[in-house]
């Protein structure tokens, strides 16, 4: 039955009305899209990218942009020297690898200045990790840290011996052992307490024993001034790694991989699937003897980017991006599990693979390859790269230092991959689809960060990222951000002779009236 024709009209209003929704619906998402579109394609720092998918390889060999900021680690509030008595002397002893025993020197830094302790130089636990003796004399220079640091906390090479009751002794420090990432409330009160009684303390194990995210900017200026000032390898080192840098640099740009291909890093991760059942037993057995028990599937991890990157994966990703095989690339790794066999594919992608021993095949590093020296070297060559790959980023891993003093040597280009949004796409093509997957991978890609300023969002380090703690602006928008005088260090050098000038005049009175 027809319906009354006087409701014709409200039909055709409500058909006109149902247009010009779906044309504003349709307006709205193509909005969206361009949008969308605008924005990835100017990801990663604006470095060049023409396309939501492409990547401007040359730009990568600049330092990225660094939109006004520079490093500055110099305090910006009243900053007073150490006081002439200390509560007691302060021992730590670092364990783990060479960016674990950097991040825990600083931390001992500061926890000796919020202590008022004379700090005693740091310990390496190199044996355990290294085999190797070598310590903190052996790698870093002493005298360069004690000077630098003058200004902040007072440092001696050990605990001299005291004078009591006629007779000569050693202060025996009381041992301790700090929670991880112990709050600022824990050293001001049980350690400081401890120190008091027994004129010292040794905190022992020491990596990631004191929190890294402080609401204190000065404190966290203070660990930048260690990490990046502070802590010089000592001149044979930095000579050693600069000679290695001036040969790669003779021919031309050269990148920096980390690649965490090693025995403990996959038993860490549990990714074991790829491996003969020969290797497989082998991970197994230093997983259970090294890492608390856990069951981990490996198919599960691998789909959440738990896995370090193969080689082969390390060499796709470079090419989807752009880069020839004729680039340049120095390998900083330990002894890589599975042998050639993953290497292969790589070198075959890329045949101009260098590593310190190649390049500089000197008796003193063929000797210490795998020791603190090795480490202390490929370190130095990846700061100076142009470019700095990591495989594995994590919390406790050599590259985490690395990219936190990338970014502060201005803004060098890093190239860090999302191994969770690339691995699908890795499953994928082993799965046999190949099509778009260097498009896929660009993508990924260019959401990443390359090098320039980005605020620091957990799990991120302190020590990946010391922005905006670290640096300040040139013109700032904010007054907080303003760049400290550059004569930051003569300031505190005059403002440290007039409180001696002042302490030697009230003693002086003092002896005076006695």
């Amino acid at each position: 039955m027809r319906r009354p024709a006087h409701h014709r009209p409200h039909a055709k209003q409500g058909v006109v009305k149902g247009m010009v929704g779906k044309l504003a619906i349709g307006v709205i998402v193509l909005l969206i899209c361009t949008l969308s579109l605008l924005f990835s394609a100017t990801l990663g720092g604006g470095r060049g990218s023409t396309s939501p998918s492409e990547i401007n390889v040359e730009k990568l060999w600049e330092s990225a942009d660094s939109g006004g900021w520079r490093p500055s680690s110099a305090p910006r509030s009243d900053w007073p020297s150490p006081p002439r008595e200390s509560n007691g002397y302060l021992r730590v002893r670092c364990n783990g690898g060479l960016n674990q025993q950097r991040s825990a020197i600083c931390n001992a830094v500061l926890a000796a200045r919020i202590m008022n302790a004379t700090l005693v130089l740091p310990e390496l636990d190199a044996n355990s990790f290294w085999h190797d003796d070598s310590g903190f004399q052996g790698i870093y220079d002493v005298e360069h840290f004690i000077q630098t640091l003058q200004y902040d906390v007072r440092i001696v090479e050990s605990i001299p011996e005291i004078r009591k009751n006629g007779k000569t002794k050693k202060i025996k420090a009381y041992q301790m052992r700090p929670s991880r990432d112990a709050p600022i409330s824990w050293y001001t009160t049980d350690a400081l307490k401890k120190m008091k009684e027994h004129g010292a303390i040794y905190l022992t194990p020491f990596s990631h024993r004191l929190a890294e995210e402080i609401d204190n900017a000065e404190y966290q200026r203070l660990r930048c001034r260690v990490n990046y000032h502070a802590l010089r390898f000592k001149p044979h080192i930095v000579k050693l790694s600069e000679s290695i840098v001036e040969k790669l640099r003779n021919q031309g740009h050269f990148m920096s991989i980390h690649l965490r291909f090693e025995m403990d890093m996959l038993a860490f991760a549990g990714c074991l699937d790829i491996f003969t059942p020969e290797e497989q037993s082998i991970l197994k057995k230093y997983r259970k003897e090294n890492f608390a028990e856990k069951i981990l599937v490996y198919k599960e991890r691998r789909a959440i980017g738990k896995c370090p990157l193969t080689p082969e994966e390390v060499g796709l990703i470079l090419r989807a991006m752009g880069f020839d095989n004729s680039t340049r690339i120095y390998l900083a790794a330990g002894e890589l599990f599975g042998g050639e066999r993953f290497m292969k594919p790589f070198r075959a992608l890329f045949p101009h693979l260098e590593n310190h021993s190649s390049v500089d095949p000197s008796e003193e590093l063929a000797a210490n390859t795998q020791g603190l020296l090795g480490s202390a070297v490929d370190y130095m060559v990846c700061l100076l790269s142009d470019i700095f790959m990591p495989t594995y980023d994590g919390p406790s891993n050599f590259a985490n230092n690395l990219l936190g003093h990338r970014l502060y040597y201005g803004f060098r280009t890093t190239l860090r991959p999302d191994r969770k949004g690339l691995a699908p796409i890795f499953i994928d093509r082993e799965n046999g689809q190949t099509a778009g997957f260097e498009e896929a991978v660009r993508r990924v890609m260019l959401k990443t960060n390359f090098g320039g300023p980005h605020k620091r969002v957990s799990p991120e380090s302190f020590y990946t990222n010391s922005w905006p703690e670290c640096f300040c602006q040139m013109n700032p928008k904010n007054a907080a951000d303003k760049c400290p005088p550059d004569n930051v260090i003569d300031t505190l050098h005059s403002q440290l002779e007039s409180e001696w000038e002042s302490f030697t005049q009230t003693n002086l009175t003092s002896v005076a009236e006695g």
